[in-house]
C-alpha cells in the first residue's frame, strides 16, 4: 500500500510525521509559508522556509492525485469494468501520469459523448 500523504511528505522532507502533520494543519488554517517559517518555528520542530516550500507544493499536488485517484475509480466502476488487478494498480500509482495511462483506455470518448447527445 502506499503511504499516507503525511508519511510521503516526512520521507521526502526527511522529517519527522509530527513536524509534517504540524505544518499541514497550520497551512490548513490559512497560515502561509513565511509566517510558518518565522512564527511557528516550535509548532514544526524547526522546518526551514526551503522544506515548507517543498513541503507546500507537493501537498497540493499529492492532494490533487488523490482526488483524481477517486474519480478514476469512480468512474471506471460506473462503467461495470473495474477489476482487481486494474484498482491495485491505480491504489499503487505514484504520479499523475501513471493515474493517466491507466485511465486512457477507460475514458469515454468525445466522439462517443457526441454522439450521445445528438
Amino acid at each position: 500500500m502506499l503511504l499516507s500523504i503525511e508519511q510521503r511528505l516526512a520521507q521526502e522532507l526527511s522529517a519527522k510525521p509530527a513536524q509534517v502533520a504540524a505544518a499541514i494543519a497550520l497551512m490548513d488554517e490559512g497560515a502561509t509559508v513565511p509566517f510558518i517559517a518565522r512564527y511557528r518555528k516550535e509548532a514544526t520542530g524547526g522546518l526551514d522556509d526551503a522544506q515548507l516550500r517543498l513541503l507546500e507544493d507537493r501537498l497540493g499536488y499529492l492532494r490533487e492525485l488523490e482526488e483524481r485517484r477517486k474519480a478514476i475509480v469512480a468512474s471506471i466502476e460506473e462503467q461495470g469494468k473495474m477489476t482487481p488487478e486494474l484498482l491495485k494498480a491505480i491504489i499503487l500509482a505514484e504520479d499523475k501520469t501513471r493515474l493517466k495511462d491507466l485511465y486512457l483506455p477507460y475514458k469515454p470518448s468525445s466522439v462517443a459523448l457526441r454522439r450521445k447527445s445528438l
